[in-house]
């Protein structure tokens, strides 16, 4: 298990601060389970991108615009959980006033990156 490694090697870790908790072989067959903390400053976008798995998040603090690709927009309050199926484009924007932090747990294939940027989808 790996513990408190800022930055993951993937593609968010470049604009958002990104802090691995752990990292572990999951109980299912060619799956690691990876848990992030994410911050994401006032004003600032993640950027559409997606996961070699789920991506089961709470939001611990901030107010978050999770928009994903043809689902309803999400206005994520502190205490909010979600989830995002595998391969899904999606993007969130922190609405302020405060840091956006929110911990996510992904099920992933082993050795993908845990994210990976896309263009945005187009508008239905």
């Amino acid at each position: 298990m790996t513990k408190n490694i800022t930055h993951p090697a993937d593609d968010l870790a470049k604009s958002l601060k990104r802090t691995e908790i752990q990292h572990s072989s999951s109980s299912i067959p060619g799956r690691d389970i990876v848990q992030v903390l994410t911050e994401i400053p006032v004003g600032v976008e993640s950027g559409w991108h997606t996961h070699p798995g789920e991506e089961v998040g709470y939001l611990l603090t901030g107010r978050v615009q999770m928009r994903i690709q043809d689902k309803p927009t999400l206005i994520l309050e502190a205490g909010d959980g979600f989830l995002i199926e595998p391969g899904t484009p999606h993007n969130a924007l922190d609405l302020g006033p405060d840091t956006g932090r929110m911990l996510s747990c992904y099920i992933v294939e082993v050795d993908a990156p845990v994210a990976s940027f896309v263009k945005e989808p187009a508008a239905q």
